[in-house]
């Protein structure tokens, strides 16, 4: 499928605000599942906008706005090819990963990050599920991400960025973040290298094309079996041509989209609002 997709997130403050900093993570990846077309941000007030690649491998964008302003909007456009997911290729056993060479190489997806730091409990329940299901990595997989898919009921607004995923165990609410952050955690729990992803979703199965919908901005779970191989915990599906990859790293505080300071009053209100056309 091709997509336009604009995601515009806007400010506004009660007073104006003297000057702002911020770095945007919006623009979707090209790799052997989706070709990035077209890109652009514009801001009002307009500013100009510098980008780099960082760590994680994620196009980095960071505006400053030295004007006083009492709105900032910020508009991302893009256009991408996606394709389907291929089969795996690959069906290591669970024994393999606690090969020496294979935990240095994978170290920083299989340990605790700040938003994955799993407990007992959720360690315990991760490992029921893995072992029951066989001693093959994908057959662990496929029972961890089942696991997280019916652990949460989708509940918007019953939770917020940065809860600590045993706490989101526990309630059994979320939304996609924490769906991801717990399959993220259940996997590196028992040794399987496991990445958080962020991006956007065409939530029709049977888009349309040229149809402008409300689309979303979304996470989901990479984890590696030889190859890397995506998840939808949220919607209880794999990967496919209607998610839209911006980035990825250890959990949500690698690729947050938008994130800023400035000096000003010390509330705002906030409204984002993302749209997705299928134009193939």
């Amino acid at each position: 499928m091709r997509f336009d997709i604009k995601y515009l997130t806007s400010f506004s403050y009660p007073e104006a605000v003297r000057s702002s900093h911020n770095v945007l993570r919006a623009c979707p990846m090209s790799d052997a599942r989706q070709e990035l077309l077209f890109y652009r941000v514009a801001t009002t007030p307009a500013s100009r906008v510098f980008s780099y690649v960082d760590y994680w491998g994620t196009r980095v964008d960071v505006f400053g706005i030295a004007v006083p302003h009492t709105r900032l909007e910020v508009l991302v456009e893009a256009t991408v090819q996606t394709r389907e997911t291929g089969p795996l290729t690959a069906c290591p056993r669970l024994a393999s990963l606690r090969d020496s060479d294979f935990l240095a190489e994978h170290q920083e997806y299989l340990e605790p990050s700040p938003h994955t730091d799993w407990g007992e409990p959720l360690r315990r329940e991760a490992e029921i599920r893995a072992v029951n299901a066989g001693d093959d990595v994908v057959g662990a997989v496929l029972a961890l991400h089942r696991a997280t898919a019916t652990a949460i009921t989708y509940t918007p607004g019953s939770t917020y960025v940065g809860m600590d995923v045993n706490e989101v165990f526990g309630r059994k609410t979320g939304v996609c973040q924490d769906y991801a952050h717990l399959m993220v955690a259940m996997c590196r729990s028992v040794g399987i290298p496991a990445r958080y992803v962020s991006g956007y979703l065409h939530p029709r199965p049977s888009a349309e094309v040229g149809v402008a919908v409300t689309g979303e901005s979304h996470a989901w779970v990479e984890w590696f079996a030889g190859e890397w191989q995506g998840f939808d915990p949220t919607n209880n599906i794999e990967i496919g041509d209607r998610h839209v990859l911006v980035g990825r790293g250890r959990d949500y505080g690698d690729v947050p989209p938008l994130r800023g300071v400035y000096a000003g009053p010390f509330k705002s209100s906030l409204h984002v609002k993302v749209t997705i056309t299928r134009e193939v």
